[in-house]
């Protein structure tokens, strides 16, 4: 008879842990965007300084599609629900999340970058599709689905982009490459880890 292992329960708490994490700094966020600037006229959902998207970018780079998955669902209720968006908009609006974080994870993946930043090469991937182009997009995702859905007015959607693609970008650059050369060595030893695959 063979022996069969049980399954762990690594990954979905692992995938618990993140959601967590990346709703309270997508909340953290819009909480400190308006205290920063109570006069703010941002709609909801979009934080002056998006701490969040540096984080969820982060946990995709080193956990794969789980943390992918984790930065959809922590945007959906972070930045979507608890700012008080409606859920039907959030659904759609929280897609800006995934595309900020799948666009780095499929380029790292294509191009075999390390994700330790061990040279100017991994640099440079991360600054091409981990700040510049996934941010774009989901900025420019973002701001649409806000004006779609009735959040704001398609008035908006150019300063709204804007605020957003400086905001993650910025904080990107200054955060991200920092953490992922400090602690990725030690992340790489654990059993979440995920490396060259999806999941």
């Amino acid at each position: 008879m063979k022996n069969v292992k049980r399954p762990t329960y690594s990954f979905l708490i692992l995938v618990i842990g993140l959601i967590l994490i990346n709703s309270l700094l997508a909340w953290f966020s819009l909480l400190i965007s308006h205290i920063i600037s109570p006069s703010s006229t941002l709609p909801a959902g979009v934080a002056l300084i998006p701490i969040a998207a540096a984080f969820m970018l982060i946990f995709a780079l080193w956990y794969g599609m789980y943390g992918a998955i984790a930065a959809y669902v922590g945007c959906f209720i972070g930045s979507g629900l608890l700012s008080g968006m409606p859920a039907t908009v959030a659904i759609y609006f929280s897609l800006a999340g995934l595309w900020q974080v799948l666009i780095p994870l499929t380029a790292f993946r294509i191009f075999d970058v390390n994700v330790g930043m061990e040279s100017s090469r991994d640099l440079f991937h991360l600054v091409l599709f981990g700040v510049i182009l996934n941010n774009v997009i989901g900025a420019a995702w973002g701001s649409i689905a806000l004006a779609i859905g009735g959040v704001m007015g398609w008035s908006q959607v150019l300063s709204v982009f804007t605020t957003w693609l400086i905001g993650t970008a910025v904080l990107t650059i200054i955060i991200v490459p920092l953490v992922l050369r400090r602690c990725t060595s030690r992340v790489e030893k654990s059993k979440v880890f995920v490396k060259n695959y999806w999941f």
